[in-house]
């Protein structure tokens, strides 16, 4: 599996415990929670280092200041940086007060994102 099952669990559990509607889908060589039809937040596992790692959409204009946060970078797909994306490694996100923070953010950009062509 490319991605941690206890983390998907915890992403789901931290959407119901705010009562966010949301849809888990296996894409992107790992998990996407989807908030009204908008990739929200995922997780998979980089094949460099092994470790997993979250990816949350975060939009352009808060994506500079999530850079400053510890264990977070640029979300890089087919070897182009992704505007409004980042990977954060484990060490961003695993204190609970890091944890909420990335959700919170994602959550924060998701009704501004637009959704993805079917």
């Amino acid at each position: 599996m490319a991605y941690d099952e206890y983390l998907a669990e915890r992403l789901a559990s931290s959407f119901k415990r705010r009562g966010v509607a949301f849809t888990a889908t296996k894409m992107m060589g790992g998990m996407l929670f989807m908030v009204d039809d908008k990739m929200c937040i995922g997780l998979n596992r980089d094949k460099t280092s092994g470790e997993d790692r979250m990816m949350v959409r975060v939009g352009e204009f808060a994506q500079d200041l999530c850079m400053k946060r510890t264990g977070c970078r640029t979300m890089e797909f087919t070897g182009r940086p992704m505007k409004g994306f980042v990977y954060v490694d484990p060490e961003g996100f695993d204190m609970d007060e890091d944890w909420e923070f990335w959700i919170e953010k994602a959550l924060e950009y998701n009704p501004l994102a637009k959704k993805s062509k079917k």
